[in-house]
């Protein structure tokens, strides 16, 4: 008996995780929208034919830092093609606590940040944003920790994750992005 549940419980994990896969085949990082922290519509279809690098943010963690290089790389490459979105979550260790208004001042007084930025949502779990959801359908994970990066390619596909550990400006995702950037 325990091996007819086990087996039909693995069967119907699986089911459900095939039913989400096809409810969102035909969809692109495009097709999602935001809130922006500024409030309004952060549509990400404006975007569209340029390349999308999607970063979860935390004004407190060890890796906070990462925004100064995430700016950096948006001064080098946004006329050339890539935006950068942050998208602060409160996921890991409660290390994002503060309202919309208290993020967007930190990030622009301490960090000088004008890319754009998303209102606080989750990033992980039943609640994850559908943009988060989107990404889990195509192979990209869920972020492990704050300042996971996720690179879209132009066409809205994903293309390749980067983990918390990888700077913004580290070899490795700056030669990633140089990769995908559309034709100017």
């Amino acid at each position: 008996m325990k091996k007819f549940l086990l087996t039909l419980l693995v069967f119907l994990g699986f089911n459900q995780s095939n039913v989400v896969a096809d409810n969102t085949s035909d969809t692109n990082a495009f097709s999602f929208s935001f809130e922006s922290i500024e409030g309004g519509d952060l549509n990400l279809d404006q975007y569209e034919g340029k390349a999308l690098l999607v970063v979860n943010t935390a004004s407190l963690c060890g890796f906070t830092g990462q925004y100064e290089g995430l700016q950096t790389l948006w001064d080098n490459y946004k006329n050339k093609g890539l935006i950068v979105i942050g998208v602060p979550a409160n996921n890991f260790s409660s290390q994002e606590p503060g309202s919309d208004g208290e993020i967007k001042e930190f990030c622009e007084t301490t960090f000088g940040i004008d890319f754009p930025m998303t209102s606080k949502v989750s990033v992980k779990g039943d609640d994850a944003h559908p943009f988060y959801k989107w990404l889990l359908t195509q192979s990209a994970g869920t972020p492990k920790w704050n300042f996971h990066k996720y690179l879209i390619a132009p066409d809205g596909s994903f293309n390749k994750s980067f983990s918390s550990l990888t700077k913004p400006m580290s070899d490795s995702l700056v030669k990633a992005v140089e990769k995908i950037l559309p034709e100017n």
